[in-house]
């Protein structure tokens, strides 16, 4: 019989289970170039980062405290009576102020306390202005002060000043003793007139807040009463003025629902 030779009972083992070199000599130089992609990122992005914040701080010194975006001038737009010259002194600056800095809201508080101003808006106009856009206060009468004749809003408000009564203003004479208040209504009582009957209003006489009178050209007389209703007496008066006969001397409006004439 023929032996066959014994299996020895060792087996061979290979040498490597892993990877082989050149495998593992991709992955690291996979891994090394990753590496230095995140590095130069990195670096970007500080580098990137230095960059934005030097402009900012080079953008905010040329804004707030260079010399090259400085206040030197005041263009003013509608100041009516309050003046362009009045209202450019209250608005303006010391030169050299950046326009960045300038205090627009105190600028306007300014401007406002001028009594012929109502509202006023400021902004800036770049890189060396300041625009002052005014609102006037509109007269709808005038009334006589210790200084003179000036004119009067339709809030009551006192501003500027007149030689003579302009002819398509009435004259609010307040009688002795009455205050403010009552200057107001009439103020309000001949805003609510319309246009054709305000230019035929020579005087407002005021006694009260409760008895306002107008005295029209023709001398005819309207009893007012108090400002309360002013829209709708106006109307009725405008209404009924044309169908008046001749001999009326007094219409009394003071309740519109019941006009009365003498």
């Amino acid at each position: 019989m023929r032996l066959l030779p014994r299996r020895s009972r060792h087996t061979t083992v290979p040498t490597s289970t892993g990877p082989d070199e050149e495998t593992v000599r991709i992955a690291l130089g996979d891994l090394r170039r990753r590496r230095r992609r995140g590095r130069r990122r990195s670096v970007r992005r500080v580098a990137l980062g230095v960059l934005v914040v030097g402009l900012l701080g080079a953008l905010a010194w040329l804004v707030l405290l260079s010399p090259y975006l400085t206040a030197r001038g005041v263009e003013v737009a509608g100041a009516g009576m309050a003046g362009e010259a009045r209202v450019a002194r209250a608005a303006e600056v010391p030169r050299g102020t950046p326009l960045a800095r300038v205090d627009t809201d105190l600028l306007q508080r300014r401007v406002e306390a001028i009594p012929a101003v109502r509202h006023a808006e400021i902004s800036r106009s770049w890189p060396h202005t300041l625009h002052v856009e005014v609102t006037p206060r509109t007269p709808v009468a005038v009334v006589e002060r210790g200084e003179g004749l000036q004119a009067l809003d339709a809030e009551g408000v006192v501003f500027g000043s007149y030689g003579t009564r302009p002819a398509a203003l009435p004259l609010v004479q307040p009688g002795q003793g009455v205050g403010r208040e009552a200057v107001v209504e009439a103020a309000g009582v001949v805003d609510a007139l319309p246009a054709d009957v305000a230019g035929r209003t020579r005087t407002v006489e005021v006694g009260s807040v409760d008895e306002i009178t107008l005295v029209l050209a023709s001398g005819r007389r309207v009893v007012w009463g108090s400002a309360e209703q002013s829209g709708t007496k106006a109307e009725v008066l405008a209404v009924m003025l044309p169908q008046l006969p001749r001999g009326v001397d007094e219409i009394d409006v003071s309740v519109p629902g019941r006009l009365t004439t003498r």
